[in-house]
């Protein structure tokens, strides 16, 4: 295909778009290139159906929406197999103990608190997760110097020995998890999850106790920001 062929089949792709999305001012050249992705792809790739045959139900209480919480789902549950893989000969024994080390490798220490909202977890879990790596040496606490109250956490060289020996392991982890994605997919996905967790890390830092309906009458879906009154 020449480059005449590709600008005309732009032009056309641009207009699809623009008649998806009437009276849409705010889309950006990010928006685009994702709907290009998603156009050409979906001429390409083979899909799992796991839906049965009442199509029609699905059809009425089903949309985009729910299809891309449901596969991130189904994702995350693939990526575990693998990690589980990754950890069967390590000291690490599990995901979240991995993500707290990885963290904490890029500081010279956290507090308890902040340690575990960047992890977005649960206070009881993520206390949790800390009092294991406590245990196996692979981190170490002390007081904080000018808060009496808060409890700093760093990584120990055993820690760093150990996670050192396993990203080999989750490099390979990383490679069987984008699959069959080309490059300029891969970076799409990466963008656009990116996009999504920064969107929902406020949500956990600050409304994680409304309910589902409160987050709905806040949120600003086309932007996805959130109004703070």
């Amino acid at each position: 295909m020449g480059k005449k062929e590709i600008l005309q089949d732009l032009v056309e792709y641009l207009f699809e778009f623009d008649q998806q999305f009437p009276g849409e001012n705010g889309y950006t050249m990010a928006d685009f290139v994702g709907y290009l992705n998603v156009r050409h792809g979906s001429q390409l790739s083979e899909n799992r159906n796991l839906a049965g045959t009442e199509e029609q139900w699905v059809k009425e209480n089903q949309d985009d929406h729910t299809e891309v919480s449901r596969l991130l789902v189904f994702i995350y549950r693939y990526a575990v197999v693998y990690f589980k893989k990754a950890l069967r000969d390590s000291n690490i024994n599990t995901l979240d103990e991995f993500s707290f080390l990885i963290v904490l490798m890029t500081y010279s220490s956290l507090s308890k608190t902040e340690l575990i909202n960047k992890l977005i977890m649960e206070k009881t879990s993520g206390v949790e997760v800390i009092k294991r790596l406590l245990k196996h040496g692979l981190i170490e606490e002390f007081d904080h110097p000018s808060d009496k109250r808060s409890v700093l956490v760093a990584i120990t060289a055993k820690g760093k020995k150990e996670v050192a020996e396993l990203l080999p392991q989750m490099g390979l982890v990383g490679s069987v998890v984008v699959g069959n994605l080309t490059a300029v997919e891969t970076s799409s996905l990466s963008f656009l999850l990116r996009k999504l967790d920064y969107h929902h890390h406020d949500i956990f830092l600050n409304y994680r106790n409304l309910s589902l309906e409160e987050l709905r009458d806040k949120l600003d879906y086309k932007g996805q920001t959130i109004e703070r009154n």
